[in-house]
């Protein structure tokens, strides 16, 4: 038998790595184009079957094809307007990013609130039930009024996204709007609301159920997630905990799932300004991970970039992070 063949698969082997492992460096999620000027346009969505409307905004990328999607769902208070860094760098990486504003859970709840007290009265009062199905309800909505807009001749939406690559994402109540629509079980009686649309999920300052097992709810999640939080990652209105945050990935099953923990980083890490309460001096670095991260999350997952995944997968996503934060996958 010929030694021929064994060796040159001996020496194809060691180029191809070479290769692949070249493509990931050459991989940096943080890069822009250098023209690329960020900007949003507002859009209302009108739900008339449930009698809501649904402020939106949206960042578009400069190319003009067909953009894969991500929509962001803001925490108990906020806003279409909140982290405009996460839709101004998404876009720059080529995609159309829609935030997603919830009234009854929405900066309405406070605004015009006398006092800090009243303020945190009337925001543990919109942490309910009630609002959570109907942000639930909000996401398949936007993303059918997306269709029809996309397909609207003279809309400026028109031709502009790729509806068959949507991510999800949010921050604290929106993170758990994110886990609801993307493959979280809840009990009986509450919402059940997985959209197949969804084909990969971010949730910031994600939360597990504080009854029943953690297993049973994340148990079934298909889709890729990443979970993003900080060691003093803490609510104010509902005393959520750091714990809390940290059962979610182990019950998650194994495929495609990540978690970062950002030593120091307090509740307000995924906003743009500081919360009341917050106790440390932000750490500039921790925009810079979680961009990073959650861009080559998108372009592993939405895109199908392997340079993306072998950055992710590889030394790459460590090469961000500071000593003491915490990256895993499974």
């Amino acid at each position: 038998m010929s030694k021929l063949p064994v060796l040159a698969f001996a020496l194809v082997v060691p180029v191809f790595c070479s290769q692949v492992l070249a493509v990931a460096a050459a991989y940096d999620p943080l890069r822009l184009p250098a023209a690329f000027a960020p900007a949003a346009t507002n859009l209302t969505v009108r739900d008339p079957d449930r009698g809501r409307d649904l402020p939106v905004r949206v960042y578009l990328p400069a190319a003009t094809n067909a953009a894969p999607v991500v929509l962001f769902s803001h925490g108990l208070g906020g806003s279409r307007e909140n982290s405009p860094y996460l839709g101004s760098h998404w876009s720059g990486r080529g995609y159309a990013v829609v935030f997603v504003q919830h009234p009854g859970s929405d900066e309405s709840v406070w605004k015009g609130q006398a006092g800090r007290g009243e303020r945190l009265k009337a925001m543990r009062a919109a942490a309910s039930a009630k609002n959570f199905a109907l942000r639930v309800k909000d996401v398949p909505g936007v993303l059918d009024q997306l269709t029809r807009w996309n397909e609207a001749k003279g809309h400026p939406l028109c031709g502009r996204l790729d509806l068959s690559k949507v991510g999800m994402c949010g921050h604290s109540f929106g993170a758990l709007t994110t886990q609801a629509v993307s493959g979280q079980r809840f009990p009986l009686g509450v919402v059940n609301d997985a959209d197949g649309r969804i084909k990969a999920a971010v949730a910031f300052s994600p939360s597990a159920p504080k009854r029943g097992s953690a297993e049973r709810a994340f148990g079934g999640v298909s889709v890729p997630w990443l979970l993003m939080t900080g060691t003093k990652d803490t609510s104010f209105v509902n005393d959520t905990d750091v714990e809390s945050r940290l059962k979610v990935f182990p019950a998650l099953p194994p495929g495609h799932k990540y978690e970062l923990v950002l030593e120091g980083a307090e509740h307000s890490v995924f906003g743009d300004r500081p919360l009341p309460g917050d106790q440390e001096a932000r750490n500039p670095n921790h925009h810079r991970a979680i961009l990073a991260l959650s861009t080559a999350f998108w372009d592993a997952y939405l895109r199908g970039d392997a340079a993306a995944r072998g950055w992710l997968d590889g030394a790459g996503a460590r090469g961000v992070l500071e000593p003491n934060d915490r990256w895993q996958r499974k």
